[in-house]
């Protein structure tokens, strides 16, 4: 297995450095809510447009680390995909790391095969990471929010605080029983309810905001449709 490499911004104790990473592994985490209430309403708004209901929550889908991308545009096939928002953990040998991404999804493929439709498309991903020790003691005061240009208008997507998710330490316990997050390992760990309905955009924007430590973690990135033939 090749890894892929990434360069990350890691900001800890008030400082920062880049340095690169080979990341081995990519997981991602389905249906990662903590409120059951909140999971059933995105189950009912993505079979809204035919993705069958899951067998179980959380599932953890297993994807190419090739997918994981810092670039600021990503081509996609056809007018069906869409961007979400999600928190993830990245986990290297100086502990484990936050950071913020977009589990970009073909949603055509998603009605058929969940897990065909995590390889179709490019996971873009922020360069920056906290570290989660010092984020723990106020994990759920973080907000997350994104937003889509939709017919040439940018609007409200997604938002609220990791209060809705499953924390790291919850999701790590449930795909491994050691509890431990195999260094080089990034797991994207679930999304948010969708304002308005799940919908394909031309660019999409995502953050992650610590307001206790006044620091915000951002990425964007535009999306080219290419034809399915020609």
């Amino acid at each position: 297995m090749t890894d892929k490499i990434l360069e990350f911004i890691f900001h800890r104790d008030g400082g920062s450095a880049a340095r690169e990473v080979a990341v081995s592994n990519l997981v991602i985490a389905g249906w990662a809510g903590r409120d059951l209430d909140a999971i059933e309403e995105h189950i009912r708004e993505m079979e809204a447009i035919g993705v069958p209901r899951p067998s179980s929550v959380p599932c953890f889908y297993r994807a190419s680390n090739t997918l994981l991308t810092r670039d600021e545009s990503i081509q996609v096939v056809g007018e069906d995909s869409s961007g979400e928002i999600e928190y993830f953990v990245l986990s290297v040998d100086d502990g484990l790391w936050v950071g913020v991404g977009s589990d970009h999804t073909d949603r055509k493929v998603e009605t058929y095969n969940i897990a065909v439709s995590k390889q179709m498309c490019a996971k873009p991903v922020a360069a920056d990471l906290w570290l989660f020790e010092e984020i723990s003691e106020h994990w759920d005061r973080l907000r997350l929010k994104s937003e889509a240009v939709i017919a040439g208008n940018r609007e409200p997507y997604q938002q609220g605080t990791l209060a809705d998710m499953r924390t790291p330490d919850d999701l790590i316990g449930r795909y491994r029983p050691d509890g431990r997050l195999p260094a080089g390992t990034l797991m994207f760990c679930g999304t948010l309810v969708v304002d308005g309905g799940v919908r394909p955009g031309q660019a999409f924007s995502i953050e992650l905001h610590d307001p206790v430590l006044n620091r915000t973690i951002s990425h964007n990135y535009a999306i080219s449709a290419l034809p399915e033939e020609e």
